[in-house]
């Protein structure tokens, strides 16, 4: 059942917490999600959220404080001792997860945590994922995992299976490994239970999987899972070995935390914000673009100010000056969305540069030709001045093509020089294609008022 938090839930809770009922609270909680449980902290005080965590039962604990925002997180942790962090929650978490958590600790903190971890082998775990880059495979995957030796009998495999299962919440398949640990590929259970318990495994497996290597980047390993359908992937080092596996899970937080980046980068917000982060930060993150449209206005004004005395004498062209200018912005902003999301999804195929750019001169010129004629028709009808509704409409058409081409021009050179194509999209496509727009219609103004 759909859970919806309500103020009048949250007071009754609030009452329970601050009179230490823990029945009651446990009453309020039952059967809900730790996602749920999240919002819940979300919505309270530091206080009251702090205390309200102290009541709930451990392992639903360690799953709602994954997932809370990362802002709201390293907040709580603070409150949190580093006994009480490594005992309550590190212990009930994956490894990947743990290592999320720790990771956003001061170092100090850090070693105090894994200090506080009575399993050593979890704590070499965790210490390994924080060596990965966070933007890896190393740094998405999980060490828990079940593996069988090629050379174990059917038998064997299950045995070891029923023990290895155990710190593994859900097992998606089993990986069959040599002596040395080298991933040699995969076998199912259904193959497993069907089979006699004195065959091998090397008589059974599955040779072909899917894989990646440690230092494959996080967007790379979301494009393959995407793309061959993967609820789980293995993840090697260099020389083939078995260091764990990433799951779905994983990989949609990935999906959501960079189409959320490319949205504000595409909407001039230079910064990853929240809506709950100071006003500060949301102003540090939207000047930059906004200086940069104002630095646009100004171009504009002064290309305006360049044709001053054309527009004094024909003042019809003032009131296209709008039209030319939002035309321009939206073809742009249309052209690079369009490529950066081909960029995101890698659906824009083996097409080269100039096959691309033709493609868009292509459909810049039909939608040019489409609105070029509508406003013609509109200018023959209700303007007295027949060249002013030629300049228009040959501006219109020359503004959209090259709107479209710039469009497209620029994120394919960003991403060819590695650089993020999100940032082609929005105010900078805007303010560039505005100015530019302008400069064509008021020239190709200036040149049929003087013919």
């Amino acid at each position: 059942m759909h859970f919806e938090l309500t103020k009048e839930y949250l007071e009754e809770l609030k009452v329970a917490v601050e009179s230490n009922a823990e029945a009651k609270v446990l009453e309020l909680i039952e059967g809900l999600h730790a996602v749920d449980v999240a919002e819940i902290l979300d919505e309270q005080s530091t206080k009251d959220a702090k205390a309200f965590y102290t009541l709930l039962p451990e392992e639903l604990a360690a799953d709602a404080l994954v997932e809370l925002d990362e802002d709201t997180r390293e907040k709580f942790l603070d409150t949190i001792s580093s006994e009480e962090i490594a005992e309550k929650i590190i212990d009930n978490l994956d490894s990947d997860d743990a290592a999320d958590v720790i990771g956003e600790l001061s170092e100090k903190k850090q070693d105090e945590v894994l200090s506080h971890i009575e399993d050593l082998e979890q704590a070499g775990d965790i210490i390994d994922l924080l060596n990965y880059n966070e933007d890896t495979a190393g740094g998405l995957m999980a060490k828990e995992l079940v593996r069988v030796k090629i050379d174990w009998d059917v038998a064997t495999c299950i045995k070891e299976i029923r023990t290895q299962a155990e710190d593994v919440e859900k097992m998606y398949t089993v990986y069959v490994v040599d002596k040395n640990d080298i991933l040699q590929g995969r076998i199912s259970l259904k193959k497993l239970l069907l089979a006699p318990d004195s065959q091998k495994v090397k008589d059974i497996y599955n040779e072909e999987v899917i894989l990646v290597k440690v230092d494959v980047e996080s967007e790379d390993v979301a494009q393959i899972m995407d793309k061959y359908d993967l609820v789980v992937i293995p993840v090697i080092d260099e020389i083939g070995r078995l260091l764990g596996r990433i799951t779905i899970d994983d990989v949609v937080d990935v999906m959501r935390e960079e189409a959320e980046k490319d949205y504000q980068m595409a909407s001039g917000i230079s910064e990853n914000v929240e809506s709950s982060d100071s006003a500060w930060s949301h102003t540090r993150a939207r000047l930059p673009w906004l200086l940069i449209g104002l630095f646009g206005g100004v171009l504009g004004a002064l290309v305006i100010g360049v044709y001053e005395e054309q527009i004094r004498i024909h003042a019809g062209m003032a009131l296209f000056i709008p039209l030319i200018a939002a035309m321009a912005g939206n073809v742009g902003v249309q052209s690079s969305a369009i490529v950066v999301q081909g960029l995101a999804n890698n659906s824009l195929g083996l097409d080269g540069l100039w096959k691309r750019l033709f493609k868009e001169l292509i459909v810049g010129l039909i939608n040019g030709a489409v609105l070029g004629l509508i406003i013609f028709l509109y200018n023959f009808v209700f303007s007295d001045d027949l060249t002013l509704t030629f300049i228009v409409s040959i501006s219109l058409v020359a503004v959209i093509v090259f709107a479209a081409i710039f469009g497209t021009l620029v994120p394919l050179m960003l991403n060819k020089y590695k650089i993020d194509p999100a940032l082609a999209t929005g105010p900078f496509i805007t303010t560039v294609n505005d100015v530019f727009g302008l400069f064509l219609y008021l020239y190709i103004g200036y040149l049929m008022y003087a013919v």
